[in-house]
């Protein structure tokens, strides 16, 4: 959704052919989420679609400009006044390995755990010694890579105090009360319950 709002806003600015629409967003973002050619068409016919961008003049050499509609504006606003809504569940890759290997009989959870934190400092390494390869130093462009490598690594050392966390849960369990056999309970066809915040509690 990040990135069909923020081709949005830009459009909210003048029209923008596709090629410039990309060089604006890596502008605005520091380079550091790079988009194809592709997803950006791909996002402005559905946008086209939803009413919020029309097509406008073709340049002579061929560019197609889109410009943002009425709607379009209007959404754009709704969503910089708007928060940025988590949602509850989680799909985040690392949270599942690791809890499902903790269940998992013979794993060596704490090797798991090793290996992750040795990657997650190198990244946090990494990021923390990235230099901003653009013209400006003081420029707005510098602003736009800065915020979004800054939310990287709070990001990174997030990961690494959950890690710390998680170690810290494990090592509190014997590996036998952890472990999970294969249930012979036949589960009932549909999707099962959710949990709620109460329930989980309990």
């Amino acid at each position: 959704m990040s990135v069909r709002q923020s081709l949005l806003a830009i459009l909210d600015q003048g029209p923008c052919y596709g090629y410039q629409l990309r060089a604006e967003f890596d502008r605005r973002t520091g380079s550091t989420w790079p988009l194809n050619v592709g997803q950006i068409y791909n996002t402005l016919e559905r946008l086209e679609r939803d009413g919020l961008v029309a097509k406008d003049e073709v340049d002579a050499e061929g560019h197609v400009y889109w410009r943002i509609t009425d709607a379009g504006s209007d959404a754009v606003r709704e969503w910089l006044d708007s928060p940025v809504e988590r949602t509850t569940g989680t799909r985040d890759e690392l949270a599942i390995k690791l809890s499902v290997a903790a269940t998992l009989p013979g794993v060596d959870v704490a090797s798991v755990i090793q290996v992750q934190r040795t990657a997650s400092l190198a990244q946090l390494q990494e990021l923390t010694r990235a230099k901003y390869a653009g013209g400006d130093p003081d420029g707005a462009e510098e602003l736009a890579w800065s915020l979004v490598v800054d939310s990287m690594i709070f990001a990174a050392e997030a990961e690494v105090r959950w890690l710390d966390h998680v170690e810290q849960r494990i090592a509190g369990h014997p590996g036998r009360a952890m472990s999970l056999t294969l249930s012979a309970d036949k589960p009932k066809r549909g999707r099962p319950a959710k949990a709620t915040t109460e329930a989980r509690r309990a």
